[in-house]
């Protein structure tokens, strides 16, 4: 018997969402459920490995891994949804807006956006973190995942529908008929949008903080805490094994949540 791929991508759809709002209410809880301030040093014995009292282990600076793995995914969280907003403005929304614009300037802006989307996102925003501020990192992230999503929403715009082509001739305005479609059919690919936007800034953000473009402490993020945590990976796993995990995991689920296909970019 074979399965419908509809329900079963609904499916998962569904699971990506429930978990990313898991991970939503632990960023919100992440003080109430760490065992540690942020960044406390000496929680425990250096370099000491998961136990009852630090499941997670500690670090080179006795911190311990729970505690920091949590507020790590707070600060990845908050740098993400700020990235993820900027993304979905000047891509999926602008990108639909632009369509509808007179068709010399529409193309000109479908081409600049085009150029810029054939530049590595993370390259583009090291870029602009370099020319700004460590400080404008979720804006720079969310600059970098903008093009591709711009191009998108502009390529699904179909000006010459049926639809369009009897509301213009009937004397609908065409700031009109751009509300009618912004509120209708941008709508129905908000959700994955988002989650479209969310899977591209957090690989973005963490990435530019595991290279050092990225949150500054004692600000640490998930990508700056396994950065830091790299000249131990080998004699003390834990340190980068558990918030690696919490990230692919975050990760994961916004990406099942965009629903994309096998081999799709997010």
């Amino acid at each position: 018997m074979t399965r419908n791929p509809t329900i079963i991508g609904n499916i998962l759809r569904g699971l990506g969402w429930f978990g990313l709002a898991l991970f939503l209410i632990t960023m919100f809880l992440s003080d109430f459920l760490a065992h540690a301030p942020a960044g406390m040093e000496f929680a425990g014995t250096e370099l000491g490995p998961p136990s009852d009292a630090h499941p997670f282990g500690t670090d080179m600076l006795g911190r311990d891994v729970l505690s920091e793995t949590l507020h790590g995914l707070a600060e990845t969280g908050r740098l993400a949804m700020w990235a993820a907003l900027v993304a979905i403005v000047l891509g999926g929304l602008f990108g639909a807006i632009a369509a509808r614009l007179p068709r010399p300037l529409a193309l000109t802006l479908r081409g600049l956006f085009g150029v810029l989307g054939t530049i590595p996102p993370l390259l583009l925003a090291i870029v602009i973190v370099g020319l700004t501020d460590h400080l404008f990192v979720a804006v720079a992230a969310g600059f970098g995942a903008a093009p591709l999503g711009f191009v998108r929403a502009f390529d699904r715009i179909d000006l010459h529908s049926a639809h369009s082509d009897y509301a213009l001739a009937t004397g609908i305005p065409s700031l009109s008929l751009l509300q009618r479609d912004l509120t209708y059919d941008f709508r129905h690919v908000f959700l994955t949008v988002i989650a479209r936007a969310l899977t591209a800034v957090t690989i973005i953000v963490s990435t530019a903080s595991f290279l050092g473009f990225g949150a500054e402490p004692p600000a640490r993020d998930l990508g700056l805490i396994i950065a830091a945590a790299k000249i131990n990976h080998f004699t003390a796993w834990w340190t980068a094994v558990f918030p690696g995990l919490a990230l692919i995991l975050f990760i994961l689920c916004a990406r099942l949540a965009a629903g994309l296909e096998e081999g799709e970019r997010a």
